[in-house]
């Protein structure tokens, strides 16, 4: 027996219900893409929360050191006013201090130079590098 859709010009059923397989899947692949680009963004904004929480404390663990930093420096002058007048224990505690700020300085000067221009040097070269390859292999 012919089916009248055949007859007709008209899709079979087995057409149709390949279209409705291929459709559903369609959707379902959809649906699935968007639901997985939610759990990234939530997972995202989780940890961009404690990132952010992270940050925080370092930024307090800085502070508490940097005080701890000046008690040390007060101890310091404490100390060497023992043997010393204070004018003269504060003076050479500062000295200390100037001197190693400015090796700092001069170290972290050093490493920014080594690190400008801010651009990835190599990665510019083998993408000119790559772009020259596939212009030369057009061209046979």
């Amino acid at each position: 027996m012919v089916s009248t859709s055949a007859h007709t010009g008209g899709p079979s059923a087995d057409q149709e219900s390949v279209s409705a397989l291929v459709t559903q899947a369609s959707q379902q692949l959809s649906e699935l893409v968007r639901a997985e680009l939610r759990l990234a963004q939530t997972e995202m904004t989780e940890k961009g929360k404690r990132f952010g929480i992270g940050g925080g404390l370092f930024g307090g663990a800085g502070v508490v050191a940097f005080v701890a930093l000046q008690a040390l420096a007060a101890t310091a002058i404490a100390a060497l006013a023992l043997v010393l007048p204070v004018w003269a224990s504060a003076l050479i505690v500062t000295v200390v201090l100037m001197v190693v700020a400015g090796v700092l300085a001069l170290v972290g000067r050093k490493q920014v130079t080594r690190a400008t221009p801010p651009m990835p040097r190599e990665t510019i070269e083998n993408v000119k590098a790559d772009v020259a390859e596939i212009k030369e292999k057009a061209h046979r």
